[in-house]
């Protein structure tokens, strides 16, 4: 794994406990961490200060984690989030990504995946030195990550929440090849080897997006890799 520089992270977890043991977790691999107890003193301190990351827990007393990452995404603050909860249910997952979470941990999770999925958004983050890009583009497709909206020449593309999810997902990535292992267990949830769910929800939304879903542009296929949602011209490939 490689390294990742000392970051400044916000911890909004109302659990003591479970606040030392992630303070203790991350702060031994030289983060700096910061700690809320509600929503409300989250938003004021994510709004007026700067962080690396934050790792928002769901259950919050007064105000929903949810609420809070909306909230956050809202006021244009778009510093890598990571939802953290107790709350396995796949329709939980899908309301925190799609209100512009990056990432989405059950418990009771394991300490060393938690650390690497820290160290994956640390990384992205670091990539563009304005934190995580509000928007994507690719020809006449926009993704708006803020708002969750998809537009295609202006005018505004109606998604199933699963082939949003995925999209959105992709486009978070763009001109990399994400793996069907990777996208089965971050999208669906789960690891398989039966990948047709993936391919129709592909197939669905290049019948969508692409101007010719037979030869596509968009959304590339990585033969026996994964998928790639392409941002550039056909003679940079």
């Amino acid at each position: 794994m490689g390294t990742v520089e000392s970051s400044r992270v916000l911890l909004v977890d109302d659990d003591p406990a479970l606040a030392l043991v992630l303070a203790d977790l991350l702060e031994a691999e030289f983060h700096q961490m910061e700690t809320a107890r509600d929503a409300a003193t989250a938003l004021q301190r994510a709004s007026g200060e700067p962080f690396d990351l934050i790792i928002l827990d769901v259950m919050l007393p007064g105000r929903s984690g949810f609420a809070l990452c909306r909230d956050l995404r809202q006021r244009r603050i778009d510093t890598p989030l990571m939802m953290l909860t107790g709350r396995t249910a796949q329709a939980d997952r899908i309301q925190g990504l799609m209100l512009g979470a990056d990432d989405y941990v059950t418990k009771p999770f394991d300490p060393a995946e938690l650390v690497a999925r820290v160290h994956a958004l640390l990384r992205r983050a670091g990539r563009n030195a304005q934190g995580r890009r509000m928007k994507e583009h690719s020809g006449e497709i926009s993704v708006d990550f803020a708002h969750c909206r998809v537009e295609k020449h202006g005018q505004r593309v109606n998604l199933a929440s699963k082939e949003a999810e995925l999209l959105m997902y992709l486009a978070a990535r763009p001109d990399q090849v994400v793996s069907r292992d990777e996208l089965l267990t971050q999208v669906w949830g789960y690891r398989s080897s039966n990948t047709r769910t993936l391919d129709v929800h592909v197939a669905q939304l290049r019948r969508k997006l692409e101007r010719n879903p037979a030869t596509p542009r968009l959304l590339i296929t990585a033969r026996g890799q994964g998928y790639q949602f392409c941002t550039r011209a056909p003679n940079d490939m």
